[in-house]
């Protein structure tokens, strides 16, 4: 059985570079989608020996679409790979990766999908890092669903037709969403996979990922009503609904907008004390609540985005954060 790599990116710089230089000496082939960098990046890749597709930039970005051109580019070989690693372009591939993940899909015939343990390259450098390196820490055994760092079986993606070029985020929920319909096994091993080298420095960068995970929350809650349920309760709840009800209720009582404050700040206590028992230190635990808490707001302005743009016949965007 062999595999072959799709490594994604934009504008990516040294990320790109190290990414490269992590996955090249343990791939047999790897394939470099880009969406419109402005930087050296195709150059980059072309000169360490990857295989480069240049998305057409008169159609919207997504990463899925630029998953699938990749992988499309893989099967056009004489001897095209039995299994893809898609791997994100500003992650840098942990040593052994590759053979690791390939001998467990070599074992199980009905896994459609093996992803492995990331972590945050530079996790304590701001808050923001710490709460995307909390993302990662999930449990291994058999998922639901993964970020975009996966080895897929290639009968597996061309079964389920791949990625969803449509949707803008949480691309990879909705396709491990179809390939688990269709009766494949996802399963997250033990083994170290990648260091994401994210880069969130400033709030406002989190803020816009934020509404880029609600616009996902919705847009796949759409396709897939069973999921992503209790994500698109919450940012109705706490990003819309008790904000209005404080604002309406306070002309007839100040009492109702205090009551209001109450449910979020029981919602924050209760979001720390949950991230303690998970594992994490009391400060950081403290801190992370408050984001959490924040988070609905944005939430559901991207949930809100989606659904004007569905019912308006609008494009489907990529919202940017870096």
């Amino acid at each position: 059985m062999s595999v072959d790599v799709v490594i994604i990116g934009r504008n990516e710089g040294d990320r790109l570079v190290k990414s490269l230089a992590s996955v090249i000496p343990q791939a047999r082939r790897v394939v470099y989608v880009d969406s419109g960098s402005t930087d050296n990046s195709v150059d980059h890749a072309r000169q360490v020996g990857a295989e480069v597709v240049n998305l057409d930039m008169s159609v919207p970005f997504t990463a899925a679409r630029a998953r699938n051109e990749g992988f499309d580019a893989l099967m056009v070989h004489d001897d095209p790979p039995e299994t893809v690693q898609f791997f994100d372009g500003d992650c840098i591939m942990s040593e052994g990766w590759l053979a690791n993940a390939l001998a467990k899909m070599r074992a199980d015939n009905d896994l459609g999908l093996v992803t492995g343990r990331q972590a945050e390259l530079r996790r304590d450098i701001t808050v923001y890092n710490q709460l995307s390196d909390f993302e990662w820490k999930r449990p291994t055994g058999n998922i639901e669903a993964c970020s975009g760092n996966m080895m897929v079986r290639v009968s597996a993606f061309q079964e389920t037709g791949g990625f969803d070029a449509t949707v803008i985020a949480a691309e990879d929920d909705e396709f491990c969403t179809r390939l688990r319909k269709a009766g494949w096994r996802l399963v997250r091993i033990q083994d170290k996979m990648a260091l994401h080298d994210g880069g969130h420095l400033h709030f406002s960068q989190w803020w816009k990922r934020a509404q880029r995970t609600g616009h996902g929350f919705a847009q796949v809650g759409h396709m897939h009503p069973d999921y992503f349920a209790r994500e698109r309760q919450r940012g109705w709840v706490y990003g819309l609904i008790l904000p209005v009800m404080a604002i309406l209720g306070a002309m007839a009582s100040p009492a109702v907008p205090v009551l209001v404050l109450g449910v979020y700040a029981l919602s924050y206590w209760r979001t720390a004390r949950g991230l303690q028992t998970s594992g994490l230190p009391g400060d950081e635990a403290r801190r992370h609540a408050v984001f959490l808490t924040l988070s609905k707001f944005p939430n559901v302005m991207g949930m809100i985005r989606y659904h004007w743009r569905r019912l308006s016949h609008a494009q489907m965007r990529i919202i940017e954060y870096k």
